[in-house]
This record gives C-alpha cells, structure tokens and sequence, in this order.
C-alpha cells in the first residue's frame, strides 16, 4: 500500500513490550535504525517506557482528554496523580477476556482504544504517521495470566494497530523475531533455540535456519511463561524493603492477640503507580490507626509517608538499579531514602538467586517444554540466543550454560533484538 504521496510505505517493526516499546525501522537497502527517545535528562534512549497517561484540559469552555506516553506520562502523572490516569501494563491485558474496558472520565474505553492511544502517541514521538507505514508487531507466545486466550490476545493487538491507523499490518511471535536477527549472522544450517526475556513475559522457541533455501526459517516448538523482570523486582522488594515499611508487623484491637498487618497494603509496592490509588484519606487513616498499637509504629509511618508523598518511582528506580548490579557484580547496595527512613542494604547475589529460585524454575520447565514439542533431545539444539533484560541475569544464563553448554549460549541485543527482527523480517510471510 502506497502513502499520500505515492512512495513505498515505510517499513517498520514495533516490540510493543510490557514495560517498554522499541520502534526499528527498515530502509530500501535492508538497514536498520532504532527509533532514539527522549529521557529527562535531555538525553535519548532506545526504549520508550509502556506507559500512557490520560487527562482533561478546558479549552475553548470544553473540557478535552490530552495524553502522553513514556516519561513525559511519568511527569504528567506526578504532576496531578489526582487528576491523571496512568495505565500500565496494556499488554498484560490483552488475553484477558474479563478486562474489556474501563472508566475514563465518564465514559468506557475499550482496551484497544487505550492501547491505540499509545500507538500513536508512540509514533508521534518518532515522527511517523501510521498511514505511512507497514508495520510488523510481535506477540509473545503464551500471553501473561492464567486464563490467558492467546487467539483473543491476538486479534486485540490486530484491533488495536488498525484503530492506531496502521493500514499494513503483521504479527510474528517475539522470539522467531529475536530469532531473524540472530539467523542473519549464520552462514549454515542450525537448530537454535531463543530465549526472549521481556518485562512480563519468558518466552522460548526452537527454530530451524536453513541459510539461502526457499524456507529458511522454519518453527519447531515454542513455550512460555508469564513471568520475567518485574518479577524479579517484586522479589528484591519482598525481602529487602516491604519489612523496613512494616509487612512483618502486628498490631492489637483493644488490647487483644496480636494480628498480622493486612497485608493488602503490600501488593502495590512493585507497581509503583498503584501506591498512587491507596493516597486518599480513608487509606492512610487506617494505616495510621493500626500503627497506634503496632509493634514497630514507625515502620508503618514509613509507608504512609511512601504513599502520601509518592515516593513509588523513587523506589522502583532504587531496585531496578540493585537488580542491574547484580547483573555483573556479587553484591549490590540497595539505596533509598525519604523522610523518617533510610534503606542501604547490601543483597548478596546468591540470596537474590535464592529468592529467584520458583521463577528460575519455571523458565527451566518452559524450555524442556519448548525442545519436548520439538520433538528433539538438547544435545540436538546447535545454538541458544537470549534476548531481553532478564538474560544478562547470571542466574537466567546459568539455565542454559547447564543445559546446553557455555559455548553455545550467546546473548543479543538486551532491548532491540526482536524490534530489529521485526523489522527485517518479510511482513507477507508472518502469519500465525
């Protein structure tokens, strides 16, 4: 399809990620380029945070939704948490038949229109227009949640570009996308199995290259799991901080056994926008009053001043950058402070691998799963690449070092390797 000014479409790959979206386009000599965004610093990174934040302006005597994506909906939110909505996490939504929409300033919107909204907004941050382009999107293969409908998590990613305005569009699993890229540097027949690692969901597949034939992908088997990054963070915060904030606490109602704080107020603390919808008077109240008879008051004061000063992203940031030393150091000092708290905590690499230990599990599990359905043994897996955050995790690469051997594991690029497959792969041969 031609645009308005009758030159070819340009043609591009999104990884609509659930923590972050990366834009790689394609020129005519098959090239690629990775879309560079604004940080707060005044710098530009790879990666475009999955975030959208929605509120009202009056202009004109009529009240109109303005939105922002990334950082700027960072900014937008914590500017007015009150007034703003930030939604987070659109992907984690789209296999999910029981979410199909929500209350936006008086009026439903369906998941596809706010996963649109993103769309463009993304587009409009790299100056293209969605009618100009082909665009080539991955999907995981096993979407996050346990009654995930993977064909129903499809067809709304397939809604959502078309209301984007996208007029060319094609799906291909993420990790066949990771896959292409990696296929590009191979000069002979392999069996390769690819690890992507994204903010929600592991996905693992075993491909076929057969360099310079008529088919020279071919797919074997796949699996996945819903789980990757930010579960890691919400063990680190677990351990680490949720007890300096009171989780281990108990109180007493007029004077009797003592009772374990609700431990509700915790499940918000590794989705730092959540912390956000509990700062309301009702909600603070009652922490408070449970801290009058609490065994250690103050711990608890500490999460009513974490919530009432929004303090959330502070600390996302702190254990995100804790997670990332251990990456390449055995010990990292988790560092955060407000007023009333002080955090310095050093985490040694083998306990964070002990409390990854179920998650590490999983993904073991899912990558027998993914050789299983290929109907192949691991000695007959040829190459291993792994893509994502995740990977550079000691641990993570360790599961496939033990399996398969250190000199067939290789990692690629930690956020762009399956954008760049997207955008090199041939967008009529992609169905799935």
């Amino acid at each position: 399809m031609k645009n308005a000014s009758s030159s070819a479409p340009v043609r591009l790959g999104i990884d609509f990620g659930t923590t972050n979206s990366v834009i790689v386009l394609r020129n005519e000599n098959g090239d690629t380029r990775t879309v560079r965004f604004p940080t707060p610093g005044g710098d530009t990174t790879d990666t475009c945070r999955t975030l959208l934040a929605l509120w009202q302006e009056l202009t004109g005597g009529r009240r109109l939704t303005e939105r922002a994506v990334g950082e700027e909906a960072v900014e937008a939110y914590l500017d007015d948490p009150t007034e703003t909505r930030l939604i987070m996490s659109m992907k984690s939504y789209l296999a999910q038949a029981s979410f199909r929409e929500t209350q936006l300033f008086g009026q439903r919107v369906p998941l596809e229109t706010l996963v649109a909204s993103f769309l463009q907004e993304l587009m409009k941050q790299a100056a293209l227009a969605p009618q100009d382009c082909a665009v080539t999107v991955g999907r995981p293969v096993r979407f996050v949640g346990d009654n995930a409908d993977d064909d129903l998590g499809e067809a709304r990613l397939r809604a959502s570009l078309a209301e984007a305005g996208f007029p060319e569009i094609s799906i291909m699993l993420e990790p066949e996308a990771a896959g292409w890229k990696f296929a590009h540097r191979l000069n002979h027949p392999a069996t390769v199995l690819v690890g992507d690692f994204g903010g929600g969901t592991s996905d693992f597949s075993v491909l076929r290259f057969e360099p310079g034939t008529a088919q020279p992908t071919q797919a074997l088997g796949y699996a996945g799991v819903g789980l990757a990054g930010d579960q890691f963070d919400t063990r680190i915060i677990d351990h680490v901080v949720a007890p300096f904030l009171g989780r281990d606490c108990t109180f007493r109602i007029m004077g009797g056994e003592p009772l374990p704080v609700p431990i509700e107020w915790y499940s918000s603390l590794a989705r730092w926008h959540r912390l956000s919808l509990m700062r309301t008077p009702r909600i603070l109240n009652e922490i408070t009053e449970v801290a009058r008879t609490a065994s250690q008051p103050e711990r608890l004061m500490n999460l009513v001043e974490l919530i009432r000063e929004q303090n959330g992203q502070l600390l996302y940031n702190a254990v995100s950058a804790a997670k990332r030393t251990l990456s390449t150091e055995d010990s990292a000092v988790l560092r955060f402070s407000q007023k009333g708290l002080a955090i310095e905590e050093t985490i040694q690499r083998a306990d964070f691998e002990r409390w990854i230990a179920p998650d590490l599990a999983q993904f073991g599990d899912a990558i027998d799963l993914a050789i299983e359905r290929s109907n192949l043994t691991p000695d007959q897996i040829d190459r291993v690449f792994l893509t994502g955050g995740t990977s550079f995790v000691p641990a993570v690469r360790a599961l496939f070092i033990q399996r398969f051997g250190a000199d067939k594991v290789e990692l690629g690029g930690e956020f762009v390797s399956v954008a760049e497959g997207l955008a090199l792969a041939n967008p009529l041969a992609l169905a799935v």
